[in-house]
C-alpha cells in the first residue's frame, strides 16, 4: 500500500535533529481533521533564531525570536484561481526557530519532538484562519487544536505553559 500524496514539505537545511516524519504528521492531521485536501501545500522551515528574529522584527514589530510564525498565502486572483482549479491549494509557511523551540522543550520539561509536533498544528491552524486574538476565537482554535493534538497522542498538558508563556510575544500570527 502506498502512502497517500502530501504537499508537506520540511526545509531544515541547518539539519537540525527534527523528526521530519512527525512535522508532516502534524500538519496532515490538521489537514484532515479540517476537511482540507491532505495534498495542500504547507512549507515548513527549521531555522535559526536570527533568522526568525528578523521575520518577527519585520513582520510583527516585535525584535526578538520566537518559536513559530506562520505566514498565510496570499488569495490567488479569480483568473489564475480558475486556471489552478484541479491544484491542491498552496496554504503558507511556518518558520520555525529550533534553537528556541528546543529550549523552550527543555525548560518546560516537554519531549522535543512533540512540542514540536505542537508548533506545527498550531501554526497549521493559523494557515487555516484560526486565531487567538479574542476569548472566543482562541476557544474555538485550542478545540481544534486539542483534537489534533489528541489523534497525534501529543499530551495537552504542553499547550498552557507554552502558550502562556509566551502570550506576548507569541509568533503564530
Amino acid at each position: 500500500m502506498t502512502a497517500p500524496a502530501h504537499g508537506i514539505d520540511v526545509q531544515n537545511d541547518a539539519d537540525y535533529p527534527v523528526e521530519i516524519e512527525s512535522l508532516v504528521r502534524a500538519a496532515l492531521t490538521v489537514l484532515t481533521q479540517e476537511g482540507r485536501d491532505p495534498a495542500s501545500a504547507v512549507t515548513v522551515v527549521i531555522t535559526d533564531n536570527d533568522e526568525v528574529a528578523a521575520l518577527n522584527r519585520d513582520y510583527r514589530g516585535i525584535d526578538a525570536p520566537t518559536d513559530v510564525l506562520s505566514f498565510p498565502a496570499d488569495p490567488l486572483p479569480p483568473e489564475l484561481a480558475d486556471e489552478l482549479d484541479d491544484e491542491p491549494p498552496y496554504l503558507g509557511d511556518l518558520i520555525i526557530a529550533y534553537p528556541y523551540a528546543l529550549a523552550q522543550a527543555e525548560r518546560e520539561g516537554h519531549v522535543p519532538a512533540e512540542s514540536f509536533m505542537l508548533l506545527v498544528v498550531h501554526g497549521t491552524l493559523h494557515l487555516l484562519g484560526y486565531d487567538h486574538n479574542t476569548p472566543e476565537a482562541r476557544a474555538v482554535m485550542w478545540a481544534a487544536q486539542d483534537r489534533a493534538l489528541t489523534t497525534l497522542g501529543v499530551p495537552l498538558s504542553l499547550v498552557p505553559a507554552l502558550e502562556d508563556a509566551k502570550d506576548s510575544q507569541h509568533g503564530g500570527e
